[in-house]
């Protein structure tokens, strides 16, 4: 006797279709699973094995052989329970063989019978309707799930559930999506006094999703500035609350299956490890950058990650996405996030103020900063010195401009942006033009273009520089309301890119 039930194995934010096959055949009791199962997996047949036998429903005294096709891919996780068993209890006659054939099933199985959610149900929904199948699903992931709409989502609580709904004696309603999470109020931009060049530089960045560093003593309010910046995003749009969910689904962190159209904000501590960041581990999970899709990313304490760490940020910055390697799989994630780092001047923090500075002033500055090394800070398209607060200024009014204002501006630079990029999907921010697409949108006029010739001359711009300039000039133009990108706008990004101090 033999029957099908079909799951799915991730790679990345792919859900790849798996054949769950099951036959049962003459010769010694057994239950093996075959197909290159993780340990998770092969535990499966104990957990099946204690979950039917709470139904009441013992396995035959025949071999029981379950393959999981195709053979050569690795196959991960907890989730493998529900469709053994579905195929198991088809192969037994105990469910139709056809209805559990039109079905991906995903879930782990408790040892009453239980459904236990778990990770991914949002992309195997996207798999299943691929493929033209229904999904069936533990109920605290179906909400998750029925997000796809494009496939029927069936969630029971328990396997006897799933068991009555395929036999028709309780068939069960389809699931419906989770709610639109709120993000909750936003912190505000006028809690922040002072520190005008610093929130413009916070406008820019957002408006153009351009990278941004933040150089100042303890407590002048960089990590303060930061928390802020998500508050300026535009929400995200239906296609990226999807995209930004499906990671976070693989990671385990949507909760009652809601959908937040709020920018992601993530900040790691920087004793966080390199597969912390960029994904890796066990299963080759998301990182961070990949968590901050469409967000923002705030690393503080910038000098003080490893520098393996930090060298591993230079390519997901310039290509989006991330290619966590193994020696049997390459998993890829999308990581199109706005850096935001924070740095002290040195190690003590103190370097501008000679009363409190070390000895080793100015060269414990460069020393500390130069754990930055000249690629990665060139690919920050915003520098800006954070200059410490005097703390009778803090007695002062609160600014009369806050995070509404600017955001409003920001969406209007957003929507040009939209408007000018609809015919390239590759680009959805100025920060992402190249080539000639950036030859097109961003050229300077005459004026513009003398003064970035001189300021690139004098100091010494790279390629990669004098590019990230013109796009900053866009995003300030965009800010304007202007279609041209003129000296002023040039000045504005120039000033940006200039020395912040010895060793940066």
């Amino acid at each position: 006797m033999q029957a099908r039930a079909y799951t799915v194995a991730f790679e990345g934010i792919e859900a790849r279709l798996v054949e769950v096959q099951c036959a049962l055949t003459a010769g010694m009791p057994a239950f093996a699973i075959v197909g290159l199962p993780d340990k998770a997996v092969s535990e499966a047949r104990e957990r099946v094995r204690a979950a039917l036998s709470a139904l009441n429903l013992a396995l035959p005294s025949k071999r029981i052989t379950v393959n999981l096709s195709p053979a050569d891919l690795p196959k991960e996780g907890s989730h493998f329970d529900l469709p053994i068993a579905l195929a198991l209890l088809a192969a037994l006659e105990v469910v139709p063989r056809d209805a559990v054939e039109e079905t991906v099933a995903l879930g782990e199985l408790s040892l009453d019978g239980g459904l236990v959610p778990v990770a991914g149900a949002l992309p195997a929904a996207m798999a299943a309707a691929e493929d033209g199948r229904r999904l069936l699903c533990p109920r605290a992931s179906g909400a998750e799930a029925a997000w796809v709409g494009a496939t029927e989502v069936i969630a029971p609580a328990t396997l006897i559930e799933a068991i009555r709904h395929y036999g028709g004696q309780a068939p069960l309603p389809p699931a419906t999506p989770g709610e639109v999470l709120d993000a909750g109020a936003a912190r505000d931009l006028s809690d922040v006094k002072g520190q005008e060049r610093a929130k413009r530089a916070l406008e820019i960045a957002a408006a153009g999703r351009h990278h941004l560093l933040m150089l100042g003593p303890p407590g002048s309010g960089k990590s303060m500035l930061a928390a802020r910046l998500p508050g300026l995003l535009p929400p995200l749009t239906p296609a990226e609350a999807l995209e930004t969910s499906m990671i976070h689904s693989l990671a385990g962190l949507l909760t009652d299956g809601g959908i937040s159209r709020a920018p992601p904000f993530r900040e790691p501590h920087h004793t966080a490890s390199m597969a912390a960041i960029v994904g890796g581990g066990r299963g080759a999970k998301p990182g961070e950058i990949s968590l901050a899709h469409n967000g923002v990313l705030f690393m503080d304490e910038f000098p003080e990650f490893p520098r393996a760490v930090l060298e591993t940020l230079r390519q997901p910055i310039e290509t989006g996405e991330v290619v966590v390697a193994r020696a049997n799989a390459h998993v890829r994630y999308p990581c199109r996030f706005l850096l935001a780092a924070a740095a002290n001047p040195c190690r003590c923090g103190q370097l501008a103020d000679p009363a409190r500075a070390c000895a080793r002033a100015p060269q414990c500055g460069a020393d500390y900063l130069g754990r930055i090394s000249g690629p990665l800070l060139d690919r920050f398209d915003l520098r800006v010195e954070v200059p410490p607060v005097a703390w009778h200024d803090l007695d002062l009014p609160a600014p009369a401009e806050g995070s509404a204002a600017v955001a409003a501006r920001v969406a209007a630079a957003r929507t040009r942006q939209a408007a000018r990029y609809a015919g390239h999907p590759a680009a959805r921010a100025n920060a992402d033009a190249e080539g000639r697409l950036l030859e097109e949108v961003a050229a300077p006029d005459a004026e513009g273009r003398a003064l970035l010739q001189r300021v690139a001359e004098r100091i010494g711009l790279s390629a990669r520089g004098y590019h990230r300039v013109l796009r900053v000039a866009r995003t300030i133009a965009d800010l304007a309301g202007s279609d041209a990108v003129r000296a002023p706008h040039v000045a504005e990004a120039v000033g940006y890119r200039l020395p912040l101090s010895p060793g940066v």
